[in-house]
């Protein structure tokens, strides 16, 4: 029986697959290949083993980088989704600096009306910015400038995904930097989404002066 046909079934959980993975490369094949399976339950099994991955052992899927970024090129939203959450988890470990080569491509995916496309790449953008020391203004400039940018009719709630990335690399900010983030998530304490304006409060009342 297949990896995927054991996930599937709940023989194994996703966790275990993932420890079979990193010494298996035929397992591993075969949920790189499930991830872009037409089948929901098969893609939803293959990409949570993968995303474990990705996580906790990003050095199994660096070298698939191209793999990940052909996804994130796709028309298929599902697939894009997928990469725009394996390669924020890749970039701790991107000694090659290929984020960098994708930065653009990948950020202008928040000038899009769809809704789960662009709370993927804001709520990502954190770890990158917390990986990539060197891109953390550019992230910044992107995501307090999201009302000019997202094109969908969820601004609200597309700015809390943007302030829980703030929460995760504030403090490696400068000063005027982290003025400027302050001031942009402090204009939000009204906020229309109750998501945003509980994400709102507790960035507030820890980062707040």
């Amino acid at each position: 029986m297949s990896i995927i046909s054991n996930l599937v079934s709940n023989q194994i959980d996703n966790e275990y697959a993932a420890k079979l993975a990193l010494t298996d490369k035929n397992i591993l094949a075969e949920l790189l290949t499930g991830i872009q399976s037409t089948k929901d339950q098969i893609r939803f099994n293959s990409f949570k083993t993968i995303l474990i991955i990705s996580e906790h052992y990003p050095e199994i899927l660096y070298p698939k980088w191209s793999f990940f970024e052909t996804m994130f090129s796709s028309d298929n939203s599902y697939f894009k989704l997928i990469a725009i959450q394996i390669i924020a988890n890749l970039t701790k470990i991107d000694t090659e600096k290929r984020f960098e080569k994708l930065f653009d491509k990948y950020f202008i995916e928040l000038n899009t009306e769809k809704t789960m496309i662009a709370a993927h790449i804001a709520g990502n953008a954190g770890k990158i910015a917390k990986a990539k020391p060197g891109l953390q203004s550019k992230i910044t400039d992107i995501l307090i400038n999201i009302d000019c940018i997202y094109k969908g009719k969820q601004i609200d709630l597309i700015k809390g995904y943007a302030i829980a990335a703030f929460d995760q690399y504030l403090d490696k900010t400068g000063i005027k930097e982290k003025e400027c983030i302050l001031e942009f998530v402090k204009k939000e304490q009204y906020n229309r989404s109750p998501r945003t304006a509980k994400i709102v409060k507790e960035f507030i009342n820890k980062w707040g002066q």
